[in-house]
């Protein structure tokens, strides 16, 4: 059976078959998404959930960002929300799949701390929950069958749940057989008006992906034939394809890209082509008659008003961050795409309400030809006065091609981090994460529960 190979994929993972940039990576991408995460404390979504896993109670097994603690699924549906809420995160792009690989961590962080795993077997398997995410996105794409990008998440949670929890191969298999089996999510989660479950869904994955593994701790059996067999996850769902588990390595997570702005990760080549053309030519938003874009037909389908609505209809921070007018014309008036762009006051501002219904956006085959190599963008501003100034561009910084140094993601850090640490805090924090094959999940989420707002 195919998920007996993808178990015994993950079994024999090792952290020895990590390459140096591997290794560097995972580390980067851990200190991104907690920066990510502690950003969010006070995002509403997640004081909800705190405030239900408070209500709830449970056994004090793994550590909550901020303090407190609960049991390994329930941690791993607060942090994994923390980590998501602001859309903030890593990504990873397929020809037909955009996933965000680093909604992983909240899970083996709880899964990690109830085994003492050591940061080295942390990164280990952060980095099978990668590649079974990413490869899976490569290969059985299903967001044009209607289903989102949790789906194949599902798989890489319950595996990479299954290694921090040192599952044997054949409780793997049923782990990750019962999470592929009952985490099918729709993709009307991020269709037509948008809700707090955009940001919710991979989070309630992690959940469901972890405690489908400890149910295979302690026992519970899952269908075998879940990949290839009759009603099962190709038949019903993604249509035939082929890996080879046994060929595959742990480093597609050099392939995952960082996002510069706070936006949906598509936008990030415009926005930062918006803020290069005001400051070389100087224009404000007062002077603009009209913005066209030309993208890729994966952007304009999921952020331009393609396939998943109106995106010059925008009244929530769900909607905001996944409207690429909107997110322009931030960039534009404000100069950045940050937190502070999503408050509900920006949102309503009439400036920008009027300067996002100014900007067309249209895709164009030769940028969907280029993609997702490149994230190619055209931009043209048109101003009142005849004059024109355009900017056409391939990447980011943050993307494969351009990627971001250690300073650059402990600048993001501070800047996410600052209203709920100390310095002395987020020093610790970084020094940790940069050397953490010395340290393990314990003395992490140690550190995490002291994150609160400062005075």
């Amino acid at each position: 059976m195919l998920v007996h190979k993808l178990a015994t994929f993950v079994k024999n993972a090792s952290y020895s078959d990590l390459s140096d940039e591997a290794k560097k990576q995972l580390k980067i991408r851990l200190l991104d998404s907690l920066g990510t995460a502690i950003g969010a404390f006070e995002g509403p979504p997640v004081e909800a959930i705190r405030e239900m896993l408070e209500d709830f109670g449970g056994s004090e097994m793994s550590t909550l960002i901020g303090g407190g603690k609960t049991t390994p699924d329930r941690a791993a549906l607060y942090n994994s929300g923390l980590v998501r809420y602001l859309d903030f995160n890593d990504s990873y792009l397929a020809k037909g799949e955009t996933c965000h690989p680093s909604d992983n961590i909240g899970s083996i962080l709880a899964a990690g701390e109830t085994t003492e795993l050591s940061g080295k077997d942390f990164m280990t398997a952060l980095a099978v929950a990668y590649q079974v995410q990413c490869r899976l996105s490569d290969e059985a794409p299903v967001r044009d069958k209607g289903f989102d990008h949790t789906t194949q998440g599902s798989y890489a949670v319950a595996a990479g749940v299954s290694k921090a929890l040192g599952l044997d191969e054949e409780k793997t298999a049923n782990a990750i057989s019962i999470a592929g089996t009952a985490l099918n999510a729709l993709r009307v989660t991020r269709t037509g008006a948008l809700s707090n479950w955009k940001g919710l869904a991979y989070p309630h994955t992690a959940f469901g992906g972890t405690h489908a593994a400890m149910l295979a701790k302690y026992g519970i059996t899952g269908p075998p034939a879940v990949f290839e067999g009759n009603k099962g996850f190709m038949d019903s769902i993604a249509g035939q394809f082929s890996i080879d588990w046994q060929s595959e390595d742990l480093e597609r997570v050099t392939d995952t890209i960082i996002k510069k702005y706070n936006a949906e990760i598509h936008s990030q080549s415009s926005i930062e082509g918006m803020i290069e053309l005001k400051e070389k030519h100087g224009f404000s938003a007062d002077e603009v008659d009209k913005i066209e874009i030309e993208i890729f037909d994966v952007a304009y389908h999921i952020i331009g008003g393609g396939e998943e609505g109106d995106k010059t209809i925008v009244r929530t921070k769900e909607e905001a961050d996944h409207s690429l007018q909107y997110m322009v014309s931030a960039a534009l008036l404000d100069g950045q795409v940050m937190p502070e762009q999503y408050e509900k006051d920006r949102i309503e501002a009439d400036d920008i309400q009027a300067l996002l219904k100014k900007v067309k956006v249209s895709p164009k085959q030769e940028y969907s030809d280029r993609f997702p190599d490149e994230m190619p963008t055209k931009i043209k501003v048109h101003l009142k006065n005849g004059k024109t100034h355009s900017l056409e561009k391939s990447d980011y910084e943050g993307f494969h091609t351009r990627p971001m140094s250690w300073e650059t993601i402990i600048q993001k850090f501070e800047g996410l981090a600052e209203p709920y640490t100390t310095k002395e805090l987020r020093n610790q924090i970084v020094d940790m994460v940069q050397h953490f094959e010395e340290y393990s999940v314990s003395d992490l989420m140690n550190l995490l529960s002291n994150i609160k707002k400062q005075q």
